[in-house]
C-alpha cells in the first residue's frame, strides 16, 4: 500500500471537509463520494446484515451532508465522521429492532429475523444490545467506547473529538468495558 498516497487521500478529505463546512457545494459532493466506502465499512462493522449497513450508510451520508456546517475542525474530520456514522448505525439498529417488535405475532415469519433473536456471545448484535443497556445506565461512556473499540481511534484523537482530557477518555473506555463485559458473557 502506498503510504504517501493514503496520507494524501486523508489530507484531501480533510480539505474537502473544511471547504464543504464553509458552504462549498462542489466540495460537499466530492467529499460524500470520497467518504462513502469508509462509511459503509464502519456501518458493516456495526450492523452484520448488509441491507441494514447500507441503510445506515445512506442515512449517515445524509447526516454528514446536512450537518457539515456543524463540523468545527476541533478534531480531524474523519473522527467527526466516525462519530456521526457510529451513532447513525446504532440509531438504525434501534429503529430496525423497534419495527421488528411492532410486528403482530401472527405475522411473524417462519424464519425469525436475526436482529430479534439471541446470537453467539460477543457478536455485533450482542454488542449493540450491550451498548443500549450502557446508554440507559451511563450514556457518557458509550461514545468513547464506540470510537475506541469499533472505530479504532486512538485515545488522543477521541479526546480531541470529545473535548475531554485523555485520562478521562481512558477512564470512560475502561469503565464502559467493565460494565458491558458481563452483558456480553451472560448469553446462553
Amino acid at each position: 500500500m502506498n503510504h504517501a498516497g493514503s496520507e494524501s487521500g486523508a489530507a484531501d478529505v480533510e480539505l474537502l471537509a473544511r471547504r464543504a463546512a464553509a458552504g462549498d457545494q462542489a466540495a460537499l459532493h466530492d467529499l460524500l463520494t470520497a467518504i462513502q466506502p469508509r462509511v459503509m465499512r464502519l456501518c458493516a462493522r456495526i450492523l452484520p446484515i448488509p441491507q441494514d449497513a447500507e441503510e445506515a450508510c445512506q442515512d449517515a451520508l445524509l447526516k454528514v451532508a446536512t450537518r457539515i456546517g456543524q463540523f468545527e475542525g476541533r478534531s480531524r474530520f474523519t473522527t467527526w465522521l466516525h462519530t456521526v456514522t457510529s451513532n447513525q448505525a446504532r440509531q438504525t439498529y434501534r429503529a430496525l429492532k423497534r419495527r421488528a417488535a411492532e410486528q403482530p405475532a401472527d405475522k411473524l415469519p417462519a424464519n425469525p429475523d436475526p436482529r430479534t433473536t439471541s446470537v453467539i456471545a460477543g457478536s455485533r448484535l450482542d454488542l449493540l444490545e450491550a451498548l443500549e443497556a450502557l446508554e440507559r445506565k451511563r450514556p457518557e461512556l458509550v461514545e468513547p467506547l464506540v470510537l475506541r473499540d469499533v472505530a479504532g481511534l486512538d485515545y488522543a484523537e477521541i479526546a480531541r473529538q470529545l473535548g475531554s482530557p485523555v485520562g478521562t477518555v481512558k477512564s470512560r473506555v475502561h469503565d464502559a468495558r467493565k460494565l458491558i463485559r458481563p452483558l456480553l458473557t451472560m448469553r446462553d
